[in-house]
């Protein structure tokens, strides 16, 4: 039974969700349609990619993953889809691919798609393509060879000898604040030394904890969450509202203050003693 994942900037207020799954049940009867997300930002391709990549990593080979995204940015005129460690990106060619993946995907087709139409039009040229997909088993019957697409990366974590600095990546619904540096990144560049996490006001944080009772009610901590990302936190508080942390700066997109790949976050840094 073919697997589909939706993860979308839409909502749920009207129909389109439920019209866009219609259209892919009509032409694989037997899909099983999942839910991500329906309330990604259109601007916050980190978000996304982050919210995406950590999710889809939990589904079995050949799903295919539908993320509808900034669709008219500009008018889109085809859709991509890449193989990605077995699986099936599919999403504008706005950069997202490579935000998620980290890389260009070595098999990327593109999918025409009717211009200056509506999504439902849109959608409705995807569910053939992906129909095709998994009657043949060959991603090359989708569409054609994507040579070239859109690639944006978002911000790796910087070092020196004795510290490295992150950016807030994502702030959750308890206010816990999400960095990007992960548990990989830390281990190499701490070497097993004593640290100082620091933050606004000159808050610290020095030590590791392993989930959120690990500290009394109402103290600060820090942990790797299950993506393996730096996480800080405040038991049985808001961290973000409390410090004034604030992640990615969507206003500040729209203002045309970012450009290209650069991205605009508050910076966490770590020091290593």
């Amino acid at each position: 039974m073919p697997i589909l994942t939706l993860s979308t900037d839409i909502g749920q207020r009207d129909y389109i969700v439920g019209a866009v799954k219609g259209q892919f049940l009509q032409s694989l009867p037997a899909m099983n349609i999942v839910d991500i997300t329906h309330y990604l930002s259109q601007t916050n391709y980190p978000l996304a990619a982050y919210t995406c990549n950590n999710a889809f990593k939990y589904y079995p080979k050949g799903t295919y993953h539908l993320i509808l995204i900034n669709v008219f940015e500009s008018a889109p005129g085809h859709f991509l889809i890449a193989d990605y460690h077995g699986q099936y990106l599919i999403c504008p060619d706005n950069g997202l691919i490579t935000m998620i993946a980290g890389e260009k995907p070595a098999r990327v087709v593109k999918v025409p798609v009717p211009q200056q139409a509506g999504l439902l039009h849109i959608t409705a040229s995807l569910a053939l393509a992906v129909q095709q997909l998994e009657t043949t088993g060959n991603i090359e019957s989708a569409g054609d060879h994507a040579a070239e697409i859109v690639e944006k990366y978002p911000l790796r974590p910087t070092a020196g000898p004795d510290w490295i600095e992150g950016q807030i990546l994502f702030i959750d619904n308890f206010e816990n604040v999400v960095i990007n540096i992960t548990k990989k990144d830390f281990e190499e560049h701490g070497r097993g030394r004593r640290f100082k996490i620091m933050f606004k006001r000159n808050e610290t944080i020095e030590k590791l904890s392993e989930h959120y009772a690990g500290v009394p009610e109402h103290e600060k901590l820090a942990w790797f969450n299950s993506a393996g990302y730096l996480e800080i936190a405040l038991r049985n508080g808001n961290m973000a509202g409390l410090f004034g942390l604030q992640g990615y700066s969507e206003q500040m997109q729209k203002s045309g203050a970012s450009a290209g790949n650069k991205w605009f976050y508050q910076t966490i840094r770590v020091f290593f003693e």
